[in-house]
């Protein structure tokens, strides 16, 4: 698979199909392809599919091992430059819809439409503390430290801790819009979220449309924080995010 060369880092990518393009935009503790393992086989065959591994994540590679979702935000322009990509669909997950809203605000010109899921665009730290490396270790989840290991090891180059205070940190800032950003937002905007998604909330859906009126909202009954994913509701979700893209054709 492709890396692109883009500044300081080597980003590594996947790409599947033709068409129109889409930005997949991956989630903290994750890669593009394992955050959207059930949007593969059915979105390549109709659009032109990227996902790449952000900055400080799975293959992609950078000296420095500071990251945040502003920087991946400039990262992912960099990219559609390089690929003399225009417009393009966006599709971000939880942390990826931090970034897809930091996108569609500073870069309207760029985005022809947004879907995010889990993500409802406020700052909620619930729940960091848990993931501080001294508290993963306190606490005995060698699991999740092996899997920070081996499924970031390229990005963080052995050093798992700095990773997860990186995740922290990022987790505790973003994502972090004014209402002028918000205003920005103009371009069609599906909000995708489980029912008992603690982050995505019904309450902060309706937040985010009444600025974004065009926002259209979809509550997935039984689904908590992953509701696109194999193991719960993924055909009714993607089902839901093509009919979203055909009318912004």
């Amino acid at each position: 698979m492709p890396y692109m060369k883009l500044n300081d880092l080597n980003l590594y990518y996947e790409e599947f199909g033709t068409g129109e393009p889409i930005l997949f935009l991956h989630s903290a503790y994750s890669r593009g392809i394992l955050a959207f393992s059930g949007q593969i086989q059915p979105f390549y065959t109709k659009y032109h599919c990227f996902y790449p591994d952000f900055r400080g994540h799975g293959r992609t590679i950078c000296n420095s091992l500071d990251w945040d979702s502003q920087k991946i935000c400039d990262d992912m322009i960099n990219f559609l430059k390089a690929l003399n990509i225009s417009k393009v669909h966006l599709i971000g997950y939880s942390t990826g819809g931090g970034i897809g809203f930091y996108l569609a605000s500073q870069y309207p010109e760029v985005v022809k439409s947004l879907t995010v899921i889990g993500n409802g665009g406020v700052i909620d730290d619930a729940g960091s503390d848990e993931f501080e490396p001294e508290e993963l270790l306190k606490n005995n989840k060698i699991d999740f430290i092996d899997k920070a290991k081996s499924l970031h090891y390229d990005a963080h180059r052995g050093n798992w801790k700095y990773y997860c205070m990186q995740e922290v940190n990022d987790w505790r800032k973003h994502p972090n819009l004014s209402d002028k950003d918000w205003n920005k937002i103009k371009m069609p905007l599906l909000l995708i979220a489980g029912e008992m998604d603690h982050y995505a909330t019904s309450e902060r859906l309706m937040n985010i449309k009444k600025v974004c009126n065009q926002a259209e909202i979809m509550v997935v009954k039984g689904s908590g924080h992953r509701p696109h994913m194999p193991m719960e509701n993924a055909k009714e979700v993607n089902q839901r995010i093509f009919r979203f893209l055909d009318t912004t054709n």
